[in-house]
């Protein structure tokens, strides 16, 4: 498994002489890390509008809507015509963090959905496909004969980005095209809140079955909140989800707020892990944060000045691995916060992505957890049941560092990795916490 950065392994594997510890005889090369999501798969297609044009097709600004097929059908004409569209591009917010996991970590990933039977050269369909990760694999796809759904993303001269959500086939996965080895297998099942916006769409039904296979067997479940409209409309279904279901919970400010009527990012952090065990919070210009559970025996203080705001030397615990609350005999709350990289791009082309960017970050550090405890099981690093191998300072550094990468380029998709670089021994002493 591939990490960031050009590190040597006892960087980010740090044994001693005196404590080397010996492979696992019974590691073999074949065991999977992968990862499972569950998506509503479709082609995001970006054009240039005004306000005018949003108000024409009573499209609210800076919200994702639905909109029917014939409407999404003349517009798209429309557009094409005045050659307003920038760019066409696989999407859907899980489709993206399991690509850019692929990417990132060069492990595999398994994306449940359904896409249309049909598949053409040149179509919709077709463009999803050869624009995804070859390490995601499709094959557990459910066929459909309706078309492939659409998401139109209007960008207005503010910068400004409006979504009109073209449905096709998207929600028609039904409950017995999840397969349940799959998922009790994987490193964590990833969803996303816009599957559950309707309890009677198959792929809602489909979503709570997968989610009620990885509770069973003990795989985290990881939810992205998709648009603070949604989450606003089923404030207390979301609330009751997250506690029965959740072990990792992605958000931005807006849906945070959305969420717990809170508008300081840390309390919002606060109230949140009451609910469920790592949050991950983008907030925008001010970078990002990382709250989560840790056992106080084995709570590490950080070695970086201690920052006090809403919450007093929030950071003072940052060095410590996440753990499930179960795992926990007296639970602590821990939190870490970083600026963005080199204080962003000069040019921020594209924000579409940036929190599926940082998110897809943390699913490659769970997954390096069961890589290196399935290679190096009797290591000092799993003296606990950790549910990250890193420390959430440092996965804030790295989910800080993919996120300014997606913001710097006009897609939500990596289509290499991090730019390789040589590390002092400061950061790769660092790198190492």
């Amino acid at each position: 498994m591939k990490f960031p950065g050009r590190r040597k392994n006892k960087h980010y594997f740090p044994v001693a002489e005196k404590e080397r510890v010996d492979v696992s005889k019974n590691y073999t090369d074949d065991d999977s890390f992968h990862i499972v999501g569950i998506d509503q798969p479709l082609v995001d297609i970006e054009c240039e509008v005004d306000d005018a044009f949003l108000e024409k097709y009573s499209l609210i600004k800076g919200q994702s809507q639905l909109i029917d097929n014939k409407t999404c059908d003349e517009i798209y004409s429309l557009l094409k015509e005045q050659k307003k569209i920038k760019g066409e591009f696989a999407g859907g917010t899980v489709g993206n963090t399991l690509h850019n996991f692929c990417t990132l970590s060069e492990e595999r990933a398994v994306l449940l959905g359904a896409i249309s039977k049909n598949i053409t050269v040149g179509d919709y369909s077709f463009k999803y496909i050869s624009s995804t990760s070859s390490k995601v694999d499709l094959n557990h796809l459910q066929p459909c004969n309706s078309s492939m759904g659409r998401a139109m993303c209007f960008i207005t001269p503010d910068g400004e980005r409006t979504f009109g959500i073209s449905k096709g086939c998207i929600n028609d996965l039904t409950p017995d095209h999840i397969p349940p080895t799959i998922i009790e297998n994987s490193t964590a099942l990833l969803i996303s809140a816009y599957i559950l916006r309707d309890e009677k769409w198959p792929i809602s039904r489909s979503t709570i079955k997968a989610c009620e296979i990885a509770k069973e067997a003990g795989i985290p479940i990881v939810l992205t909140l998709g648009t603070s409209s949604l989450i606003e409309e089923k404030r207390e279904f979301f609330i009751q989800f997250i506690q029965k279901y959740v072990n990792v919970l992605a958000m931005n400010t807006d849906e945070a707020r959305a969420l717990t009527g809170i508008d300081d990012p840390l309390m919002a952090l606060e109230h949140v892990l009451d609910w469920t065990d790592i949050t991950l919070l983008t907030v925008g210009a001010q970078g990002l944060y990382v709250g989560a559970l840790v056992d106080e025996s084995v709570a590490r203080k950080t070695e970086h000045e201690l920052h006090t705001k809403s919450i007093v030397n929030y950071n003072q615990y940052e060095y410590s691995r996440a753990m499930k609350r179960t795992e926990c005999k007296k639970p602590i709350k821990v939190y870490s916060h970083i600026n963005p990289f080199m204080g962003g791009p000069q040019v921020i082309r594209n924000t579409n992505g940036a929190g599926d960017g940082a998110l897809s970050a943390l699913l490659h550090d769970m997954s390096a957890n069961r890589y290196h405890n399935k290679k190096v099981p009797n290591s000092p690093k799993h003296n606990a049941n950790y549910l990250t191998y890193s420390s959430i300072a440092q996965i804030c550094k790295y989910a800080n560092r993919v996120s300014y990468e997606i913001l710097s380029r006009n897609s939500p998709r990596l289509f290499r990795g991090l730019p390789e670089r040589e590390e002092s021994l400061e950061e790769a002493s660092y790198w190492a916490k």
